[in-house]
């Protein structure tokens, strides 16, 4: 039995669709390992939080909503995975700015939020 891993996603933000046009990334897990080494060769780990984030590839159609993205600031970004998973992020924001490719009518966007969980 075959099962698909990838492929079409879907973004929302506070429930309104945005139409993707490239890879989502999201972070796997709420912190970071990290060997620390000895004279002698690894002595352990460290571990410190992972920032919880989406980012991806959207194109920029008329209905694409610029004020939210603008002033949100309690958002929540939800990316429907095409293996069936869920990440959803809470009192999420914009991070950085985003401009608009009129290459290919695409704008490159990463929010970032206070908690991120796997559904």
């Amino acid at each position: 039995m075959s099962k698909r891993i990838a492929g079409v996603c879907y973004i929302k933000v506070d429930g309104e669709q945005l139409e993707v046009k490239g890879s989502i990334e999201c972070p796997l897990s709420d912190n970071v390992k990290e060997t620390q080494m000895g004279a002698n060769g690894p002595a352990g780990y460290s571990e410190v939080a992972q920032r919880p984030y989406i980012k991806g590839s959207f194109f920029f159609l008329n209905n694409f909503p610029i004020e939210k993205l603008s002033t949100g600031v309690d958002m929540t970004i939800t990316a429907e995975l095409a293996n069936g998973k869920t990440y959803v992020l809470s009192q999420a924001w914009k991070e950085g700015e985003a401009a608009i490719s009129n290459d290919d009518g695409t704008v490159e966007l990463e929010f970032s939020g206070m908690k991120g969980i796997w559904q």
